[in-house]
């Protein structure tokens, strides 16, 4: 079912995206101010563009570029897991800007080089630049940062479908603390989602009781399996873009 939600809600999220800083168009033209960069996740819900500064921690992501191998190497990356908007921390870093005020945005992606969003909008009488920059980018992706694009856009005219998604566990029970935890839109596998769940809410789980709540979740259509690996399958929050899902 497609519809206009009564509420704000997320429908896509990106880890660890650089941001070049905020620029005015007046004076800057196509350079941002490095000194300004920081990295964090960029969220995209159906009222606003959120870039919330991360704190850094090392995981292993595909660096190679031969084909057909992807190399695993470890690498900082400053992320800010968004589960709930109104607990974004406060940072100087962050950038909020409202779907009706943008003016112009355009994904860009060369071969070669990481994809980015660059986007302008009005604020306070002024047209205000920015560029997001891609980190995470294995090739089994099918959509990038500049996919988002054209769906902000569509956003913005109205012409964008939201899905209404099913009303969810009570925040009290194991199937609704998964839920929440796979808010971030980032696929999980099952020991990932035990460890995070069991850490924020202090619970002892093992690991058959979190694969069947995935799995009343998936087939209540809230959320969906991924893939499969040698610790149990993965799952992914369901997008209210439906088959325009950016996290994929």
């Amino acid at each position: 079912m497609e519809g206009s939600p009564s509420e704000e809600i997320i429908l896509a999220e990106e880890e660890a995206v650089i941001n070049r800083g905020v620029g005015i168009m007046q004076e800057v033209k196509s350079d941002f101010d490095v000194g300004r960069q920081s990295e964090g996740n960029l969220v995209l819900t159906n009222l606003r563009l959120v870039y919330a500064h991360g704190a850094g921690k090392e995981v292993d992501i595909p660096v190679g570029t031969i084909d057909p191998f992807e190399t695993l190497g470890r690498k900082r990356l400053f992320i800010s897991d968004v589960e709930d908007l109104d607990d974004i921390p406060y940072d100087a870093s962050n950038i909020t800007i409202r779907i009706s005020s943008i003016v112009w945005v355009r994904g860009h992606h060369t071969p070669g080089l990481a994809p980015k969003l660059e986007v302008r909008w009005n604020e306070g009488g002024m047209v205000k630049v920015t560029e997001f920059v891609e980190q995470e980018t294995g090739r089994s992706r099918r959509r990038n940062l500049n996919d988002w694009a054209p769906v902000i856009g569509r956003l913005k005219d109205g012409s964008q479908g939201i899905t209404m998604l099913p009303h969810p566990p009570d925040g009290d029970t194991l199937d609704g603390r998964i839920l929440l935890n796979l808010a971030d839109m980032q696929e999980k596998g099952v020991l990932t989602i035990e460890g995070e769940v069991e850490k924020k809410f202090n619970l002892d789980l093992d690991p058959d009781q979190v694969t069947e709540a995935c799995e009343r979740l998936a087939s209540q259509g809230l959320i969906k399996r991924t893939t499969s690996s040698q610790e149990g399958p993965f799952y992914v929050k369901v997008s209210p873009l439906g088959e325009d899902d950016l996290n994929q």
